[in-house]
């Protein structure tokens, strides 16, 4: 049996961004509840030295829309560098998905072998191959953000459980 690129990329992190934004939904009703304005939420983060609630969710974004925009040979999607609320957030991972779901798999599938370039935030950039992207850089990355921003608002008291992680069955 083989995996094709674009089921181990696009066909990954569109349902886990999904999941994602039923997180925040919790997020945002636990808030409510507890008449907690959603901002001390989302800047939140379990240490001092790490990314916020806010900047996981977007790195999360960020490293799905780059790795698959990079397999399918296109510019990736950019977010706008206002400070979003929950709502926001969730329009984000709304539009990452569109922008996933709309690249050609054929081209994604066809990468493996491909070079591709990271460029990191800092302008340094790093050379893969299409399957080393995903593999071994993109996917690791995506999934250490999204369990961190879990991580987050499970320390925050948001009564979340791993099925709210993993998300439906597939």
């Amino acid at each position: 049996m083989t995996i094709t690129l674009c089921e181990s990329s696009v066909d990954v992190f569109v349902p886990y961004l999904g999941n994602l934004s039923v997180l925040l939904d919790h997020a945002s009703a636990y808030a409510r509840a507890r008449n907690i304005e959603p901002a001390i939420l989302l800047h939140m983060r379990l240490y001092p030295n790490m990314y916020d609630l806010t900047r996981q969710v977007g790195e999360a974004n960020r490293h799905a829309v780059v790795a698959c925009a990079l397999l399918a040979g296109r510019e990736p999607h950019v977010f706008a560098g206002t400070e979003p609320d929950i709502a926001e957030l969730k329009a984000r991972i709304a539009s990452a998905i569109d922008f996933m779901q709309g690249l050609p798999r054929a081209a994604i599938d066809g990468a493996a072998d491909k070079e591709v370039v990271f460029t990191f935030k800092n302008g340094a950039t790093r050379k893969f191959t299409g399957r080393s992207l995903l593999l071994t850089f993109s996917v690791p990355q995506f999934f250490f953000h999204v369990t961190t921003a879990y991580d987050i608002l499970r320390h925050a008291g948001v009564d979340l459980a791993k099925k709210d992680f993993l998300g439906p069955p597939r």
